[in-house]
């Protein structure tokens, strides 16, 4: 197997330029359509071969290491059918130059919410890092005032023909230019900023609405948000996930509210009013004489607003009666005088009930 590197007539550390250089040269001289000898054909598919494993940085790091040569147990060999069928008559796929505009990739932004966010929904503004449109080119991807050349190799087709020897006898297959990499066309001038890609990296930001309702782990799509594509191609999409933050006072089960109201025992036993800041504001809430704790008062519609469709939950306040543990003479003297009075009552077990917390409720 000739060496590569001595087929195209560069150094081993020719540069990509010096590589592109020394290929383009060659196949003028052997090209089927310039130079009609057998063994310039033959020269012209050893060029084409070590230009297509040198022109590539991958494949040519693995050559360099000893990697396959290109044949049928290498890099460049055949993987199934397909390729068996493709090589022996042509795969047929690609009719004309590849066009060099391409979608661009999706993106992916966490986003964390607060739970009085996600209750009444907001407005996001958040900055990503991104492709975006490259501003020198406008996604020409060459330099302003410049165009492109129609390959000199494929002569603007995109692919090469080739021959190839098999057990069915010589067969033409096509396959994509190297010089161009299928497009056709070259950049005798390729733009500076984005290097011949028509896009660059850079921060933008993107504002969005956050529905009320999401919950944490959601994921909301924005179609046309993601990345630009390279020649100024169409945006993917952007993925948003959703994390939302515990709150210090209030938790959620569904689209309630949930809370703890401690009431200190006086006022579980002669009922009393407690003023509460809610996500609403200010919110007066009974507490009825009696009441036991784990007993739930429910508040209608002041909950999480639906995600889908109209109204919202309730606000869940579960009630725990504080008995106190630390009491003067005074009121002690108070308690025991109203142990005498309710002597009466004495400790005993209740009666069964499907939940502890879940035989008596207010609303």
């Amino acid at each position: 197997m000739a060496d590569h590197y001595e087929v195209l007539g560069v150094a081993k550390d020719a540069t990509e330029d010096q590589i592109k250089k020394a290929y383009r040269k060659l196949a003028r001289e052997l090209h089927p359509d310039v130079n009609s000898a057998p063994e310039a054909q033959e020269r012209f598919k050893l060029v084409t071969h070590a230009y297509e494993v040198l022109s590539d940085s991958d494949s040519r790091r693995n050559y360099d290491n000893g990697g396959g040569q290109g044949g049928f147990g290498g890099g460049g060999g055949f993987n199934g059918f397909g390729d068996i069928f493709d090589t022996f008559f042509g795969s047929g796929s690609q009719r004309g130059p590849r066009s060099r505009v391409e979608r661009g990739e999706d993106a992916l932004l966490r986003v964390s919410l607060t739970l009085e966010e996600v209750t009444f929904g907001v407005n996001k503004s958040e900055e990503i890092d991104t492709a975006v449109l490259c501003e020198t080119c406008s996604g020409s991807c060459a330099q302003p005032g410049t165009g492109f050349d129609t390959c000199d190799i494929c002569r603007g087709s995109g692919t090469i023909q080739r021959q190839v020897r098999t057990l069915m006898g010589n067969m033409v297959t096509n396959s994509p230019c190297g010089s161009c990499r299928g497009y056709g066309q070259t950049i005798p001038h390729p733009c500076v900023s984005c290097r011949g890609q028509g896009r660059v990296r850079a921060r933008r930001t993107i504002e969005f609405a956050v529905p009320a309702g999401v919950e944490d782990g959601l994921r909301m799509q924005l179609r046309g948000q993601g990345e630009v594509g390279q020649a100024g191609g169409p945006n993917g999409d952007l993925h948003i996930d959703f994390t939302v933050k515990p709150h210090e006072i209030f938790g959620r089960s569904g689209d309630d509210l949930t809370c703890v109201l401690e009431v200190p025992l006086h006022d579980a036993v002669l009922g009393a009013h407690a003023k509460l800041q809610t996500f609403d504001g200010e919110l007066d809430v009974a507490i009825e004489p009696g009441v036991q704790t784990g007993e739930v008062i429910t508040v209608r519609h002041k909950g999480v607003n639906h995600l889908r469709g109209s109204g919202r939950g309730d606000l869940k306040i579960t009630v725990a009666v504080q008995t106190p543990t630390k009491l003067d003479k005074d009121q002690k003297d108070l308690f025991k005088k109203l142990a005498v009075l309710r002597q009466s009552e004495g400790i005993k077990l209740a009666k069964h009930t499907t939940g502890f917390f879940g035989r008596n409720k207010r609303s």
